[in-house]
């Protein structure tokens, strides 16, 4: 498990805990998973970076308390919740930011040479 302190990831800006989408919310998202876009990867010297364009009226359909409604974006998400809305990327991956000029936009990262636990 990765230290989300280390990584500078603030995690009160999340739920308390991973939020399980209902079968209904999930059902509701289905119909953007194959709009979602991802970028290639790129780095510095520590990490691996991502970003996730999903459509903007997916946004509509996900669920008001993964929503942050004092910055207009949704919270940083669990690996539980990123999944259940449909983004798929290998292990690793941490949502650490959302763009929010583009809200739309969610930002991960994860360790340079990041390996699984076995």
């Amino acid at each position: 498990m990765t230290n989300l302190d280390e990584m500078g990831i603030d995690t009160s800006r999340r739920n308390a805990s991973p939020r399980p989408l209902t079968d209904n919310e999930r059902a509701r998202l289905d119909e953007f998973i194959d709009s979602i876009h991802y970028s290639t990867r790129y780095s510095d010297s520590e990490y691996e970076y991502r970003h996730v364009q999903l459509p903007k009226a997916m946004l509509k359909a996900i669920p008001a308390d993964y929503h942050d409604k004092a910055k207009g974006t949704l919270k940083l998400l669990w690996e539980e919740e990123w999944r259940a809305m449909g983004i798929t990327q290998s292990l690793g991956w941490e949502h650490y930011e959302v763009h929010e000029p583009e809200p739309h936009i969610l930002l991960f990262k994860r360790p340079l040479n990041y390996q699984p636990p076995q």
